[in-house]
């Protein structure tokens, strides 16, 4: 498998309807998917697999799947705490600074949490955005409650928006994006909620 191939299914699956979307398409089209992939890649945790396996998910996860890479938990942030609360995250950045593909403009990646896992309020001055494209998760904008989301569903944080993400009994897997100012160094990471029951 190519990353031509993948970048060409994520360009049909991002909407123009959306200004951050419609970014990453145009910096996917421009991007040179000819590098090497890892010859030694880690594979997805079960549960990520059985999401994406099922007839509810989106048919890219197929690709995604079989993708030889290096899934780790992201490296967002050196906060202890943070690092804490990232050892169940599944995460490839495909397109980026830090990406298999090299972009100044964009971040975008594939990213999922194991069930029963939380991960608290953070804020970043990039837009954002999460599409779902297995199984489900709840995610939380500043005070508002947690609300589930499923296949083909969207969490967009706006520039400096605090944003939390839980899981129930079962994993998820998603696109990010990251527009405007993709730099970490203002990346903040709070903990958990103070209001659980939110």
């Amino acid at each position: 498998m190519t990353l031509t191939t993948l970048f060409e299914e994520l360009c049909d699956l991002l909407s123009e309807d959306y200004p951050i979307e419609r970014n990453a398409r145009a910096e996917l089209r421009r991007a040179k998917t000819e590098v090497s992939l890892p010859r030694d890649p880690a594979s997805l945790p079960s549960p990520f697999l059985e999401v994406m396996n099922r007839d509810s998910a989106h048919p890219i996860c197929h690709l995604i799947g079989r993708l030889p890479v290096h899934w780790a938990p992201p490296k967002t942030s050196s906060d202890p705490l943070y690092q804490e609360h990232s050892h169940f995250k599944a995460h490839v950045e495909l397109l980026g600074p830090d990406g298999l593909v090299a972009s100044s403009r964009i971040r975008l990646g594939l990213y999922g949490m194991l069930p029963h896992s939380e991960y608290g309020l953070r804020t970043h001055p990039a837009e954002e955005t999460y599409l779902m494209l297995a199984g489900s998760a709840f995610w939380k904008l500043a005070d508002a409650p947690y609300r589930q989301l499923f296949t083909g569903q969207r969490s967009h944080h706006p520039s400096m928006m605090p944003h939390a993400t839980r899981t129930g009994d079962e994993a998820f897997m998603s696109i990010y994006i990251w527009d405007g100012d993709i730099a970490t160094d203002q990346y903040r990471y709070f903990g958990l909620p103070e209001d659980e029951g939110s």
